[in-house]
C-alpha cells in the first residue's frame, strides 16, 4: 500500500507502536526517536525532507550511512564509533519494520546493513582477579565509599542493567539484621519482570551503607554532593552518574580504561557460565528476552567445550602411530 504522507509523518505513530505493540519503556522510545531525528535532519539537509516511505531506496540508505561514517563530533573531533552508528541505523531498521507491518510500501527492514566492527563487537569483561581489585577499590571509612562499593557489588552480584540499579528504592531491600542473601523482583527491558540475586558479599555491603545513611530520600543510592543536598527534590543518582563512579574505581584499580557498568553485566554472565551455569539460565538472569542476545556470551561456553573435549575425548589419547 503506497501513501503519500512524508516519513517524518508517521514518527507518532512509529512510537505509539513501539509502547504498545513492542512493549519498549519511555526511555527507549525517547532514543528511538533522537536516533530517527538525525535521519529527518540529514533528509532536510539533502532537499529530502518530503521523502514518501516508498520513496525510500538503497542508494538513499548508503548516502546516509556514508553521512554518519563521516560524521564529526564538533567537541571531541572525532568521527562516530562504529556501535553508535548502529544505534541510528538500528532505528531507521525498526522504522522500516513497523512499515512492514503495516502494509506501508517502503524499503525492505534487512536491506539496512549495520556497521561491521570486531572490537566493538567484543564482549569486554573482567576477570575475578580484576572483579576483585575493583570491589576493593573504594575507600568504605565515608558514606559515599560505601555506596561505592555496594553499588559495585550490586552489579557484580545481580548482573542488573544500570537503568535498573537505579530505580531501585530503599523499601525494596528488606534487609533485617539475620539477612545473609537476598532477592527481589525488578521490572527491566520491555516491562519483563524477573528475579535478582544478592550474594552475601553484596548484602553485608548494603548493610553498612544503610545502617550509615540519615535522610529520609526513598532512592536506594543517591547523590552525596553539596549542591545535591541543597534541592528538596530526589537526589536519586542518574545513569551517568554510575557510569562515572565505576570509570573512577577502574582508573584507581588500574583496570583497562575501556571497562563500563556493562562490562560487569558481561563479568557476571561469564562467570556464571565459566561455572558451568547453562545458557538459558543466564538468559535467565539477565532478562534477555531473546536467547540469541545471550549468545554472545558463547566465547566462554566454546573455551569450556574446548576444553572438555581435550581433557575427556578418547581420540586425544591414541597412539598416533597405530595410523
Amino acid at each position: 500500500m503506497k501513501e503519500n504522507k512524508p516519513i517524518i509523518k508517521y514518527i507518532q505513530d512509529f512510537l505509539d507502536y513501539l509502547e504498545i505493540e513492542q512493549g519498549l519503556s519511555n526511555n527507549s522510545q525517547k532514543n528511538y526517536h533522537r536516533f530517527l531525528n538525525k535521519f529527518f535532519k540529514w533528509l532536510e539537509n539533502n532537499n529530502l525532507p518530503h521523502l514518501k516511505p516508498y520513496e525510500l531506496n538503497t542508494d538513499i540508505v548508503s548516502k546516509y550511512r556514508l553521512f554518519l561514517a563521516r560524521h564529526t563530533n564538533p567537541k571531541t573531533k572525532k568521527t562516530l564509533k562504529k556501535s553508535t552508528q548502529n544505534l541510528y541505523l538500528i532505528a531507521l531498521r525498526s522504522l522500516l519494520s513497523f512499515f512492514l507491518e503495516k502494509n506501508i510500501t517502503s524499503l525492505p527492514p534487512d536491506k539496512i546493513k549495520l556497521a561491521k566492527d570486531k572490537s566493538d563487537s567484543e564482549v569486554k569483561f573482567l576477570t575475578l582477579e580484576q572483579i576483585e581489585k575493583l570491589l576493593d577499590a573504594p575507600n568504605t571509612k565515608n558514606i559515599t565509599g560505601l555506596r561505592d562499593k555496594a553499588i559495585l557489588e550490586t552489579l557484580f552480584s545481580t548482573g542488573l542493567r544500570v537503568a535498573e540499579l537505579v530505580s531501585f528504592n530503599r523499601d525494596q531491600l528488606k534487609i533485617k539484621k539475620n539477612t545473609k542473601d537476598l532477592e527481589i523482583a525488578t521490572t527491566g527491558k520491555g516491562e519483563k519482570i524477573r528475579t535478582v540475586y544478592f550474594s552475601e558479599r553484596s548484602v553485608d555491603t548494603l548493610k553498612k551503607y544503610l545502617n550509615e545513611r540519615k535522610d529520609m530520600d526513598e532512592a536506594l543510592f543517591i547523590n552525596y554532593s553539596r549542591s545535591a543536598q541543597r534541592l528538596r527534590q530526589s537526589r536519586r543518582l542518574t545513569v551517568k552518574s554510575i557510569d562515572d563512579i565505576v570509570k573512577k574505581y577502574v582508573k584507581i584499580a588500574g583496570l583497562p580504561t575501556i571497562i563500563t557498568p556493562h562490562s560487569i553485566r558481561h563479568s557476571f554472565a561469564t562467570d556464571l557460565l565459566s561455572q558451568g551455569a547453562d545458557l538459558r539460565l543466564v538468559q535467565e538472569f539477565l532478562g534477555h528476552k531473546n536467547i540469541s542476545t545471550t549468545q554472545i556470551y558463547t566465547h566462554v561456553t566454546n573455551k569450556n567445550l574446548r576444553d572438555a573435549h581435550k581433557r575427556l575425548h578418547s581420540g586425544r589419547k591414541i597412539n598416533k602411530k597405530n595410523y
